[in-house]
């Protein structure tokens, strides 16, 4: 993947990721101490639990598209509102479809890079 020089281009660097699979890259995204909003609303707060809820809709084998809103950012620190939806198959072969709005923090980071402190791909409503 790119390195990450805004924003915006952490979140397509996420649908990257996403689209073609790589785990590995996704977790490039994160701080240390980042946190990810599950879809049952509980936080997962550590890199084994953001992984495992990155790797949740990479095995839906599908696609997801996003779109940024709008990024309000101050010093190194940033909220990027983004409009996504996602087009998949559950693991009993069933279509899965979701979509939201999220609502994310991220921090620059001392080489210029962006990372995700609060990922909430559920965030707006």
């Amino acid at each position: 993947m790119v390195k990450n020089m805004t924003p915006e281009e952490v979140l397509n660097s996420v649908v990257e990721g996403i689209n073609i699979g790589d785990l590995d890259s996704l977790m490039t995204l994160y701080e240390t101490e980042a946190c990810f909003a599950t879809q049952s609303g509980q936080l997962a707060n550590t890199p084994e639990s953001v992984g495992q809820s990155l790797q949740g809709f990479i095995d839906l084998k599908g696609k997801l598209d996003l779109k940024v809103k709008r990024v309000l950012q101050t010093s190194d620190l940033a909220l990027v509102i983004t409009e996504w939806s996602f087009s998949g198959t559950g693991s009993d072969g069933n279509p899965v479809n979701m979509s939201a709005k999220s609502a994310d923090v991220l921090r620059q980071q001392s080489d210029g890079t962006w990372k995700f402190v609060i990922d909430n791909p559920w965030g707006t409503d």
